[in-house]
């Protein structure tokens, strides 16, 4: 097939580029910028071209003859990025990008959306049906983009959503790292008990889930949690992550209200400065926030069945990092 990727640079879309021309079909990447994998896939045979969704024009074209668009691109959270920017890549990209695969007759769509709708579960685990309350811009951006999908989805185009747990996989340079670095050093700060939920998902069984998005008739028009097999705590992923790494590593409690105190602080006087500050309130909440759900929907209706376990995964992702020398 004749397939476009937007976002296709980046961790989770290049994993899916690969994997689409390892099954021989002939695929188009869309990303603003290069990343760090744009050489290797030119390589293998992608067709890049840098650019945004925001531009009709370039959506308009590079649709044309696609029969599935995978569409992965958008502004991810930055700490005192604009709303503007969140609205006009993840809702106004969208939309954009939505018209043209109609008007090009593209067979499906598959949108890449966040488990972070949903907000902190505050009965976990939780599952599709579990109210939409995102807690950030960022989320309810891409919540925006979901209902624009559904709009077109009323005008004809076929389509899917997709909302991943906490990815992570070898090729991964941000996401898990700061983890595994802190692991790695023997000591990990815990900033309260450590008993919230997390969701982990393997990057290898979230391309799973976008090939199987493309064809299964239920998915029209259907949302999907896509998870691994398990959530845990975040006091046993860091021991997980441990043990992945054959590191012995001691977990220090200490309060949460303080750390949060301090990352509220650290925003203030970040704010005029073009540097991200180095703690900060979204990722304090990390430590008391749950984001755990149930995989139901997905098994029964996509065959969805992730493959690799939550330890196989941490193994490989550390075997990675060690090997490219992040840790």
């Amino acid at each position: 097939m004749r397939v476009l990727v937007t976002g296709g640079t980046g961790f989770t879309g290049s994993h899916l580029v690969r994997r689409l021309l390892a099954r021989g079909d002939e695929v188009l990447v869309l990303d603003k910028q290069p990343g760090l994998f744009a050489d290797e896939l030119k390589a293998k045979g992608a067709k890049i071209t840098l650019g945004s969704v925001t531009n009709a024009d370039l959506c308009r074209k590079l649709v044309d003859g696609c029969e599935i668009v995978h569409h992965l691109a958008a502004a991810f959270r930055e700490v005192n990025r604009p709303n503007s920017v969140y609205t006009e890549v993840n809702r106004e990209g969208t939309r954009r990008l939505c018209q043209a695969a109609l008007d090009a007759g593209v067979r499906r769509l598959v949108y890449c959306s966040t488990q972070g709708v949903h907000g902190n579960v505050d009965n976990p685990p939780g599952d599709e049906d579990t109210p939409i309350e995102p807690e950030d811009f960022y989320q309810y951006s891409k919540h925006q983009g979901e209902l624009v999908v559904n709009e077109f989805l009323d005008k004809g185009l076929e389509s899917t959503i997709l909302r991943p747990m906490a990815i992570f996989g070898p090729g991964d340079p941000a996401r898990f790292l700061m983890i595994y670095k802190r692991v790695a050093k023997g000591r990990f700060i815990m900033a309260g008990p450590g008993n919230a939920f997390y969701h982990p998902l393997y990057i290898d069984n979230f391309i799973d889930a976008f090939e199987l998005a493309e064809n299964a008739p239920e998915a029209v028009g259907r949302a999907y949690l896509i998870g691994d097999d398990e959530y845990v705590t975040i006091k046993d992923l860091v021991l997980r992550v441990g043990k992945a790494l054959d590191t012995e590593v001691k977990i220090v409690h200490v309060p949460f209200w303080p750390v949060y105190a301090v990352s509220a602080l650290c925003e203030l006087l970040y704010k005029p400065l073009p540097a991200e500050p180095p703690l900060f309130r979204r990722r304090a909440d990390w430590f008391r926030q749950n984001r755990a759900f149930k995989i139901d929907r997905a098994r029964k209706e996509l065959g969805y069945d992730p493959k690799i376990s939550v330890d196989e995964g941490l193994r490989r992702t550390g075997q990675w990092y060690r090997e490219n020398g992040y840790i």
